[in-house]
């Protein structure tokens, strides 16, 4: 099964212009190490303990083991799967995140392998996997777009799937009511916040999976909710 609704690659289009031709250099910023403002500031640290969040679910040991990084960024989480044995597949819809990923990636990786890749994470071509991470690349996504992505790579993973999206509260609708009425041409993409409970309904309704460990991480101008999706 592969999605092709018309939203998904509508979505799909505008990530990948937006990170391709007006927000590289901020992103990249963000991803480094580099001084940042305030609020990208508690961006960075939320992605950071996300981040360690994700892996910690993950084995300590993941020598053999193939994990599809779904949205890979400039690619850390890659690094640190890979640097546990992973082969992973780093995949991201921005060819220009990818390059500087690639140019990031240390050479030695403790026995692990990165095979960065422009492209669809929904691509049949990737092949199985026994694990797969989808980090803050599905919150621009409308729930029945999120549900066919994750039944589509349940298909073809054997173990945990581990994702976040943008949980539905009060001050987030707030704020993303004022970003509308206060516009930027280099606004991202919108976030579609999801409604956990239904959200996770829809998910126990997938053949062969259930979910299981959940994790808020919060902080200034960063809001997102871990999922994992088991093996039943």
């Amino acid at each position: 099964m592969t999605v092709t609704s018309a939203t998904y690659d509508q979505y799909r289009g505008r990530l990948e212009a937006y990170f391709d031709r007006t927000a590289l250099d901020a992103w990249a910023q963000l991803t480094s190490d580099a001084p940042v403002s305030g609020i990208r500031a508690t961006v960075r640290a939320g992605r950071d303990r996300m981040r360690s969040t994700l892996l910690s679910w993950l084995p300590d040991d993941m020598t053999g083991l193939r994990l599809l990084d779904a949205g890979c960024g400039t690619g850390a989480l890659a690094v640190e799967a890979a640097r546990r044995g992973a082969h992973v597949v780093a995949i991201d819809v921005s060819a220009s995140l990818i390059e500087i990923a690639r140019e990031r990636a240390p050479r030695d990786l403790n026995g692990g392998a990165i095979d960065f890749r422009a492209g669809d994470m929904m691509d049949p071509s990737l092949g199985t996997f026994d694990h797969v991470v989808a980090m803050d690349s599905l919150i621009h996504y409308r729930t029945d777009d999120i549900v066919a992505v994750l039944s589509s790579l349940s298909a073809r993973t054997d173990g945990s799937i581990l994702f976040t999206v943008t949980p539905r509260t009060a001050p987030l609708m707030m704020m993303l009511a004022m970003g509308k009425l206060f516009p930027r041409a280099d606004r991202a993409p919108a976030i579609a916040p999801a409604d956990l409970h239904a959200l996770a309904m829809r998910l126990s309704a997938l053949e062969g999976r259930g979910v299981g460990r959940g994790r808020r991480i919060s902080g200034g101008f960063y809001t997102s909710q871990a999922v994992e999706l088991l093996r039943r």
